[in-house]
Parts: structure tokens; sequence; C-alpha cells
């Protein structure tokens, strides 16, 4: 009897230490972003050695740029936006902000004057400017011009409407 209840209690601390082993599942990880290359208008501002590419140190200097334009911006959008002063922006003070913003890059390149901007319109745009949310008409209006931006950033495409079933061919046996 003896034996029989050091067997069992053996299994049970056995089968313990094996499930305690067992390794916790690993949270997803999101595949690593390809930095975009530098636009001309970004080497012609950072290039400080004039060879045409920007260095480890020059691309530096210029994320840092681009980091404390994002966090300026952030916080002007907080200052003018967030009407209830609780230190972010609510959906209704984004959707206030995107339409100022939306009015003012219409206003600024919409060059046929048909109150949109049309893609020529948007292609016009500086990228300084569609960096901070200079899209246009076509979701990418408001601070950040990209998912995960400034405040919130800016409501993804919808999207794309399902493809419609296949319609069945008529059969030719009848």
């Amino acid at each position: 009897m003896k034996a029989t209840t050091l067997i069992a209690l053996a299994t049970l601390l056995g089968s313990s230490a094996f499930v305690a082993a067992q390794d916790t599942p690993a949270a997803p990880t999101r595949p690593a972003r390809t930095p975009r290359a530098p636009t001309a208008e970004q080497i012609k501002e950072f290039d400080k050695n004039g060879d045409g590419k920007l260095d480890e140190t020059e691309l530096k200097a210029m994320q840092d740029a681009r980091k404390a334009k994002a966090e300026a911006m952030q916080k002007a959008n907080l200052e003018k936006y967030d009407a209830n002063k609780n230190g972010k922006l609510d959906p209704e003070e984004i959707a206030k902000m995107r339409a100022d913003r939306e009015a003012e890059m219409i206003k600024k390149y919409d060059k046929d004057g048909d109150g949109k901007l049309s893609d020529e319109e948007r292609k016009a745009i500086p990228a300084s400017e569609r960096f901070m949310g200079g899209g246009g008409q076509g979701g990418r209006t408001g601070t950040g011009g990209r998912r995960g931006g400034a405040a919130g950033g800016a409501t993804p495409p919808a999207a794309p409407p399902a493809a419609p079933a296949p319609t069945p061919a008529p059969d030719a046996t009848k």
C-alpha cells in the first residue's frame, strides 16, 4: 500500500512539474516595419555632408526632427481642439480637427475650385504636409496622416467591398 501511495504521489508531483514548466504562449509580434526611403526634400534638408544620401547621423537627425514636429503638432492640437480639457482628443474633437484640416487643405491645394482634391492635386501636396495629414479626401486627413499618428491617428480606410459570388453556369445537359 505504501508503494502504491508513493507511486501515486510521485506521478502527481511529476505531472505538476510538467504543467508548471510549460511556456505561456508568446504574445503575437508585429512584423518589422520597413523604413521609408527619405524624400528628396528630406535629403536636401538633412544631408549635411552633401553626398546626396543620409548617413546614420543625418537619418537620426531627421527622425528626431520629425518626432519633435509631431509632438509639437499634437500639443497644438490638444490646445486647440480638446474642448473638455481631459488631455486627449475624443472622437468628436478628432472629427472637428479633421474637418478643419480638410478645409485648410482644400483651400490651399484645390486648384480647379471644385471643393475637393483630385488625385493630381493630392500629388502636388509636399511630402512634409502629407506626413502631417495632408492627404486630402480619402481618409488620410487629421494629425499624423497615417494610422497611429499623433492624437490618435487617422481612421484606417474602409475594407474594399467583397467580390460578388460567381454566377453558376447554365447546365448544358438540359
